[in-house]
């Protein structure tokens, strides 16, 4: 199993319980890769900066044919988030899967948020580097279907059904 994502520490920590000797990690913080590469010494030179929107992986990954590519927490941080998903497309191998999460914004849980008076706590703009993107199940499905990754599985995670934390969806090519 190879797989490309951004959080290099959920990774790494992976591949360490399940023993998969083929992983590389990237992020675009060098602070991240550094914590990467302290942690996990036997695998250290497979952890690289690198910018999500480039196409092109680092000369010392594998260009394409992922079998799972994880991005964990990453895409409500992305100003483009469809052109991440087309690059997750081209480098995944057909039927590969991607194992996506990022924090749940669905109508009721937004909804719980403003009659609380919790709004600019929860969407806080003065968050420097914060969440730029906010999915529903609704908004990420079109924009898998728009990059090309066929759905296969939903889960809600954290709290109660529709108030979620987070989603986890998992998706083909």
């Amino acid at each position: 199993m190879q797989g490309v994502e951004e959080d290099t520490s959920f990774l790494s920590s992976t591949s360490v319980v399940i023993k998969i000797k083929n992983i590389w990690g990237f992020d675009a913080s060098e602070s991240a890769i550094n914590i990467a590469k302290e942690n996990y010494i036997d695998i250290s030179s497979r952890f690289e900066v690198h910018n999500a929107y480039y196409r092109e992986l680092p000369d010392s990954f594998p260009k394409k044919d992922y079998d799972v590519i994880l991005s964990i927490e990453v895409i409500e941080h992305m100003y483009s988030p469809k052109e991440y998903l087309k690059n997750i497309n081209f480098w995944l191998k057909k039927n590969g899967f991607l194992i996506i999460t990022t924090p749940y914004h669905g109508y009721v849980k937004n909804l719980v948020i403003a009659l609380l008076n919790r709004f600019d706590k929860h969407f806080n703009p003065l968050w420097e580097g914060g969440h730029i993107k906010f999915f529903s199940k609704n908004t990420l499905y079109k924009l898998l279907k728009e990059s090309g990754i066929r759905l296969a599985k939903f889960y809600g995670s954290g709290r109660l059904p529709f108030l979620w934390k987070s989603i986890i969806i998992v998706g083909t090519k």
